[in-house]
């Protein structure tokens, strides 16, 4: 998800070099909200990782 944040991002930063605002807007406004949504994927996962403990090896 972290990816696809990064190439809206790039998407944006060229279509903002080429004078696309509106293109530039929307690319931005995803990558905003991809990067959000991983980031509460991240600490909800830390979290879940964190209530297991650690792991007992035989």
């Amino acid at each position: 998800m972290l990816y696809w944040a990064l190439i809206f991002l790039v998407v944006a930063l060229v279509a903002a070099l080429f004078g696309f605002g509106n293109i530039a807007a929307g690319a931005t406004g995803i990558a905003q909200i991809l990067f959000v949504v991983f980031l509460v994927l991240f600490i909800v996962s830390l979290i879940a990782g964190g209530f297991r403990g650690p792991r007992r090896t035989l």
